[in-house]
């Protein structure tokens, strides 16, 4: 398995790139995780014969690429998971999907956790948890299309389960319908982008990370990566505290 590519470091955090197989934090697999390799990275490259602090700010899931930010101190864990709370970073994904997607648009659901899977709910379930995205198609062929995403509340298994609803289930997601496989084991969603403050600075920072794509387009003809990414940046309209919803409104958690 490919390692982490470490995208950014100073005193306050660790920007890496997750490789799609790798879990954010360990479990009882024993299998590779980003907080412990973040770790033995540090130790390794400060020289520290004891322990180093990593701490987890946020998660991809396990089949899934992308941006990762660790904090390096307690202090920059708190102000960053701050900000998460507060859904102020800025996050985009590209996906490829099942189907043909001609139009950008908006999903705006309630979803919930039921029967160990993740599932749109109405907005009157009492565990309903508000999932915004916006998308735009860039690029179609064989009953396939790539979906820029720009992610508004990050729920566990949100956009899986937003376009797997409407008929639209990201390729390998065996779990939410899908009936094509990937690269055999992963899915075809990838977190490219991921802008937020810096804890200590509280400059603007935005990273992006393109190599998996290429690995995509050696399993997809016709398709060209990060050529594909449109520059301008998707907004949700209207802006989600102006969403008018029963329910799931209650659990903004």
């Amino acid at each position: 398995m490919n390692e982490p590519s470490v995208l950014y470091l100073d005193n306050h955090l660790l920007v890496i790139g997750k490789p799609a197989g790798f879990l954010s934090q360990g479990d009882h697999s024993g299998d590779d995780d980003v907080i412990s390799w973040s770790k033995n990275y540090l130790k390794k490259a400060f020289s520290k014969p004891g322990n180093v602090y990593a701490g987890l700010v946020h998660r991809l899931d396990r089949p899934v690429s992308g941006v990762m930010v660790v904090a390096r101190t307690s202090k920059a864990a708190s102000r960053l998971t701050a900000q998460w709370k507060n859904r102020t970073p800025v996050k985009r994904y590209l996906a490829i999907v099942e189907g043909h997607l001609d139009s950008p648009g908006e999903m705006k659901d309630c979803i919930a956790k039921r029967d160990q899977k993740v599932k749109v709910v109405s907005p009157s379930h009492p565990a309903g948890k508000k999932a915004l995205l916006s998308f735009n198609p860039v690029w179609s062929k064989n009953g396939m299309t790539a979906v820029d995403i720009s992610l508004k509340t990050g729920r566990p298994h949100q956009i899986r389960v937003q376009f797997s609803s409407r008929g639209f289930p990201l390729l390998g997601d065996f779990r939410y319908g899908a009936t094509r496989r990937f690269d055999g084991k992963n899915l075809a969603l990838h977190s490219y982008s991921l802008t937020f403050e810096h804890p200590v600075k509280k400059e603007e920072m935005n990273f992006t990370w393109g190599s998996p794509l290429q690995v995509w387009s050696k399993l997809l003809p016709g398709f060209k990566g990060q050529a594909h990414l449109k520059q301008t940046v998707i907004h949700l309209h209207p802006e989600p505290n102006q969403f008018e919803w029963n329910g799931c409104e209650f659990q903004d958690r």
